[in-house]
């Protein structure tokens, strides 16, 4: 096959042993690698981030760190395509080379979760919901992500176009909300890329709702295959009981009977699904509706407040972490309405109350309170 095709390289859809790459690569003269190779070398091509390069060098050098020993054996009995270099290294002294690697990518990456956790921290202190793009590869998330918050991440027809995350906020009736656009799953998706995306992915794991994008426009089989790929990954990698609402993309690609069977193919299993066209913007406000459903956990509440310096101190701190409502200043009282989750609801009453304020949190109905304080604490922070 080589001889009459004249191919430059063999892809094996399983994984390859290090003895039979090496059998393969003596046969023909060529590099044999498999699928997990296959991937990697994708995603070495579509990585545009520092991070994304250093989670592809880590799934890399564990590949490689799982078979060192043995390719350095047969490296050592003769050179072959794919193993050329490798003949100088003592098997323990290229062991442990590797592992220091792996080791020093580890690191650079736990810096960077770091940096991460301290954005999701502050995120969750302006009270903002977070929402994850997530589904099989180029079924559209990107072209999904630009929709909603007129933004122009890459969008590209070949696969992994999107490494590493990209967060913007977005109003949702009102609402301000974070969305994020992630990496795209694969089937079969190797334990060892799942690990070294692990700062990517984890922004799936912590959202407080998750839209699952589908390709309604790909045969009702292939549909159902990559759906439940999808799910199968969302369970593995420990988002299992984030609410999911399931859009079903590129509906401009078929006709209305095709859209109403392959949706209704898809009731059992796609949960909440929503057909839309991302590229065209069509039924996009029935799936606002459907996300701000979702989100339903928001409360309103409202407070009065002397006028003072440290009141208005406070409404303007309050601006920058809620959604006020309205704001109506009389005599010389500030009343505010807002709407925020119902921890951060809390916290506000808190605030309320050392600046000697009344407050009423409307959806639980409990009352008004009114307590003589300080500034709050929190208010700088």
């Amino acid at each position: 096959m080589v001889k009459e095709t004249g191919a430059e390289k063999i892809i094996f859809d399983n994984e390859l042993t290090p003895v039979q790459a090496y059998n393969l690569a003596k046969v023909t003269g060529l590099v044999a690698i498999d699928r997990l190779q296959l991937i990697l070398e994708i995603f070495s091509r579509r990585a545009s981030t520092y991070e994304a390069e250093l989670q592809i060098q880590l799934a890399s050098l564990r590949y490689e760190l799982s078979r060192a020993k043995e390719r350095v054996r047969l490296a050592r009995m003769e050179e072959q395509p794919g193993f050329m270099g490798l003949g100088k290294y003592e098997v323990d002294l290229y062991y442990e080379t590797v592992r220091r690697r792996i080791t020093s990518i580890q690191n650079k990456l736990k810096k960077k979760r770091e940096e991460r956790q301290l954005h999701r921290l502050r995120r969750a202190e302006l009270g903002f919901s977070s929402i994850s793009l997530a589904g099989y590869t180029n079924a559209g998330k990107s072209s999904l992500f630009n929709l909603l918050v007129a933004e122009t991440v890459p969008v590209d027809p070949n696969l992994f176009t999107t490494l590493s995350t990209t967060t913007r906020a977005v109003l949702f009736s009102k609402r301000k909300v974070l969305l994020t656009d992630t990496v795209g799953f694969i089937d079969r998706l190797p334990l060892k890329l799942v690990q070294a995306f692990h700062s990517t992915l984890e922004e799936t794991i912590l959202s407080d709702l998750i839209i699952l994008v589908v390709d309604l426009s790909e045969p009702k089989e292939e549909i159902k295959r990559k759906l439940s790929c999808s799910l199968d990954t969302i369970q593995k990698i420990g988002a299992t009981g984030i609410p999911v609402v399931t859009v079903l993309n590129k509906i401009d690609l078929l006709q209305g009977d095709e859209i109403t069977g392959k949706t209704e193919s898809l009731e059992e299993l796609a949960p909440n699904p929503v057909p839309i066209s991302a590229l065209h913007g069509i039924n996009i406000s029935s799936l606002k509706k459907e996300i701000t459903r979702h989100l339903e956990d928001f409360v309103e509440a409202s407070f009065s407040l002397p006028i003072t310096d440290e009141t208005m101190s406070f409404v303007s701190w309050l601006f920058g972490r809620s959604d006020v409502q309205n704001v109506k200043y009389e005599d010389d009282i500030a009343k505010v309405v807002f709407r925020s989750i119902p921890w951060f609801a809390d916290k506000v009453r808190g605030c309320v109350e050392k600046l000697g304020g009344t407050f009423k949190h409307q959806a639980k109905n409990d009352g008004e309170r009114k307590v003589a304080g300080s500034c709050c604490s929190e208010m700088g922070t």
